[in-house]
């Protein structure tokens, strides 16, 4: 009797994988994949610069291949996203919080003393409670514009609700190094780097499971909440876990020789090089580091939304005042006369804002606090770093700059000037931190990002016509 039902089992198995070879074989043959028909598309961001401005470029790309490509996020991004020319849908339901205004709408926030309670308070109230409201206003824009795709960052933790709400793919930018936890690997967010030493295994399993305990218990388990509130079942593993194992792909940012090695990688997550933002490609060099000879130049950064010249920017003029060392600032149009004001020297060109691909090319080395798109952006330009960053998962960038030998690790949010002028120091004269960034340019050359981006575009699209088939045929 077993035999039997085992036959009739595989014969019916037999018959569903042909017919699903059949259907994907005939809409393979009947469909030019390189033709597509053009798609509506809304992207949307948590309202963050390092979240947005990655997504620029392909959003751009996108619209100009015919794509009707729109935007849904805060009305601060409102303007940019008009001069791409793409329409902007503004936060209704969901307030209109931003790194400048949440600590005055969230004064409890003040109770949290220690970093990770912030860290759990942001999740929880800057995030995971923010994402009924998300998809209130994107089920009354559906109604208006009917995406069939939604691109948004990978903390835009409202993208399972939209799967299952609005019955349409989803495609997280992986905006920050991988999240998604790896048996192979310590937690991600505490900026640890993985070993080989004898039982490396068995000491990562416990700080996993003490993170989880300590630190996402609680952002986890709302998360789970919420989902379940809309009839979404949350795949096993911390808030990070399901927003990686929940979408139908990651597009992630960077390469796989700026990740740590894992066993386990998620089949969803596309590596299509760094995600950098839309820019006119027009090159004027400065003409001071020309017309001036300096025994070394340094770019440094905050970004723009650390706004304490303490940390980092400070610290590198002292370091090299007076020096023939020319030292660019840019302080993301945050007191840039006030600090002007205090350094006048001669070797010092402090500006509101540089485009990095106009002088990363000739500088000697990158001093910055750890935002991806600027260390991405560094290692294209092929420029070894400093880098000195903690919070806001800045950890887990500086770390990686630092076990792959691209730069110095500080290790620290506020280096004193002699550390930065002994890292600068050994940067430039250990040429393996040169080599290192180089090896890793010519792998970031390799990812044609558009190209990547059509290719999956068209792998979701196609996946998903091919699904309606078959549940069509099965029906009939």
């Amino acid at each position: 009797m077993g035999m039997v039902v085992d036959s009739f089992l595989n014969y019916n198995a037999l018959k569903i994988v042909t017919s699903k070879l059949t259907i994907t074989i005939a809409y393979i043959s009947s469909t030019n994949l390189n033709q597509m028909q053009p798609k509506k598309i809304l992207f949307a961001n948590v309202p963050a610069d390092g979240h947005f401005n990655p997504l620029t470029g392909i959003a751009v790309h996108l619209k100009s291949l015919g794509h009707d490509v729109r935007w849904y996020t805060q009305d601060i991004y409102k303007p940019k996203i008009e001069k791409l020319g793409i329409q902007h849908y503004p936060f209704v339901k969901h307030p209109q919080l931003n790194a400048e205004n949440f600590q005055n709408a969230f004064a409890e926030r003040e109770q949290a003393k220690s970093q990770i309670a912030k860290l759990k308070f942001d999740l929880e109230h800057l995030f995971i409670r923010r994402s009924p409201e998300v998809l209130e206003d994107l089920e009354a824009i559906h109604k208006e514009f009917p995406f069939e795709l939604l691109i948004a960052d990978i903390l835009f933790l409202a993208m399972p609700l939209v799967k299952a709400r609005l019955k349409i793919p989803v495609i997280a930018a992986g905006i920050v190094p991988v999240t998604e936890s790896s048996k192979d690997l310590p937690p991600s967010g505490m900026g640890l780097t993985p070993d080989k030493k004898p039982f490396s295994g068995i000491k990562n399993s416990l700080i996993r499971f003490t993170a989880n305990q300590l630190i996402f218990k609680k952002p986890e388990k709302i998360y789970r909440q919420v989902l379940k509130e809309y009839g979404v079942e949350a795949p096993a593993g911390n808030l990070f876990d399901i927003i990686n194992r929940s979408v139908d792909m990651i597009w992630q940012s960077g390469t796989p020789g700026f990740e740590f090695e894992r066993s386990d990688w998620n089949p969803r997550l596309k590596f299509v090089g760094p995600l950098l933002p839309y820019s006119v490609q027009q090159r004027t060099l400065y003409s001071i580091i020309k017309t001036r000879r300096y025994d070394k130049v340094v770019l440094v950064t905050q970004g723009t939304a650390e706004k304490d010249h303490e940390k980092i920017l400070v610290p590198t003029l002292e370091a090299f005042k007076n020096s023939n060392t020319l030292v660019i600032v840019t302080t993301g149009r945050n007191g840039t006369a006030e600090l002007r004001a205090r350094y006048p020297q001669e070797n010092f060109l402090i500006e509101d804002f540089i485009p990095f691909n106009d002088v990363m090319p000739l500088c000697n080395v990158y001093i910055t606090n750890g935002g991806y798109g600027g260390v991405l952006l560094g290692i294209e330009n092929k420029l070894p770093m400093v880098v000195a960053g903690v919070h806001e998962g800045k950890n887990e960038i500086c770390a990686r700059v630092g076990f792959f030998k691209l730069g110095i690790n500080l290790k620290t949010e506020k280096p004193d000037p002699a550390a930065i002028r002994k890292a600068v120091e050994t940067i430039t004269t250990d040429k393996s931190y040169k080599r290192n960034v180089i090896n890793l340019a010519k792998e970031f050359g390799q990812y044609n990002t558009f190209s990547l981006v059509e290719k999956y575009l068209e792998e979701i699209f196609s996946e998903k016509e091919i699904g309606s088939r078959i549940i069509e045929d099965r029906r009939a």
